[in-house]
């Protein structure tokens, strides 16, 4: 890794000259320390926030990949493909948490006890499941490919390497990073599905649109020190609506969880309530809120805030979400 003087130098040029390839290599860092940090608390399994803080950090450090892939020089063994494929392994298990912790926790205390025994034999099948997810994961700690990985980016940040355009400043490009970040949200076909045409293929849209917005709020929340009041607000409602439209997709994935693993999941009544009832809650706002991104004036403002960037010389760390 990076020795303490290197480290004072680059914070150094940082405070009074922040560039691109300054900012690249202090949010690559960051993530990069995250997803390690975290690997032997995973392996350990006493607790589900270590992998749930592992897998974002994972996608995090992809998003700062593909923002900065015109800025930094990777060597061979880096590849988002990589990064997603450990970031899928991780998923798999953390969505077995999810799901065992949701049924536990808001559906058995609610539902006749019929239908307690049917969640609890379902969580049970989970269990074993998940035992086989996790496996994959020590499995894939151990292999090569994830060793020789975690090497190439300590390797990378002693002896980083970027192209000629990571000399420009940071503010003066910060338009043109985030620009076609917010052109392919503005265009996601996910925007026409309204609240009644909502299930089947129309919820798999809604469901792409989630991803991209998480990708968005990734990507944006890494430059919100150098962006106003206006900005920090959208990034709040990005990540609202990320979270309403996740709250749906949870309940379609229950649903669909529940005909797999109970021979007729229509007989569990309190089950199918309660379904219904978050599905409802989550799409309680999506009307208003997509009929405002559909609206001329508003994807025209959008646009307009991100060609006005803060000249902020003197920031020195950025702040990330953890969650």
């Amino acid at each position: 890794m990076v020795n303490h003087s290197e480290k004072k130098l680059r914070q150094s040029a940082f405070q009074s000259t922040p560039n691109l390839e300054q900012y690249a290599y202090k949010i690559v860092e960051e993530q990069v320390q995250k997803v390690i940090k975290q690997e032997k608390k995973v392996l350990k399994d006493e607790n589900p926030e270590p992998l749930h803080q592992m897998r974002v950090g994972t996608r995090r450090l992809r998003t700062a990949l593909q923002v900065f892939e015109q800025v930094i020089v990777l060597p061979k063994g880096v590849s988002g493909k990589q990064l997603r494929d450990v970031a899928r392994i991780l998923g798999a298990v953390r969505d077995f948490d999810v799901q065992m912790a949701t049924l536990k926790d808001e559906y058995q205390p609610n539902v006749s006890k019929r239908e307690q025994k049917c969640i609890y034999q379902v969580v049970c099948s989970l269990q074993k499941q998940r035992k086989k997810a996790f496996a994959q994961i020590e499995k894939t700690f151990r292999n090569s490919f994830y060793q020789e990985l975690k090497f190439a980016f300590s390797n990378w940040l002693e002896h980083p390497q970027y192209t000629a355009i990571a000399q420009l400043p940071l503010t003066a490009l910060l338009p043109d990073l985030l620009s076609p970040l917010l052109s392919h949200l503005l265009l996601h076909p996910g925007w026409l599905v309204s609240t009644d045409a909502a299930f089947d293929q129309n919820a798999v849209t809604l469901h792409e649109l989630r991803k991209a917005l998480k990708h968005a709020r990734y990507q944006t929340e890494f430059f919100t020190p150098y962006y106003g009041k206006d900005f920090q607000q959208w990034v709040k409602e990005v990540k609202e609506l990320q979270e309403y439209l996740g709250q749906f997709q949870d309940a379609q994935v229950l649903q669909t969880l529940l005909a797999d693993e109970v021979e007729d999941s229509k007989h569990l009544p309190d089950v199918q309530q309660i379904l219904e009832t978050k599905r409802a809650e989550a799409l309680t706002t999506w009307e208003e809120t997509r009929q405002k991104y559909l609206q001329d004036d508003y994807r025209y403002q959008l646009h307009q805030m991100l060609l006005q960037p803060i000249d902020r010389s003197a920031q020195v760390e950025p702040e990330f979400i953890k969650n």
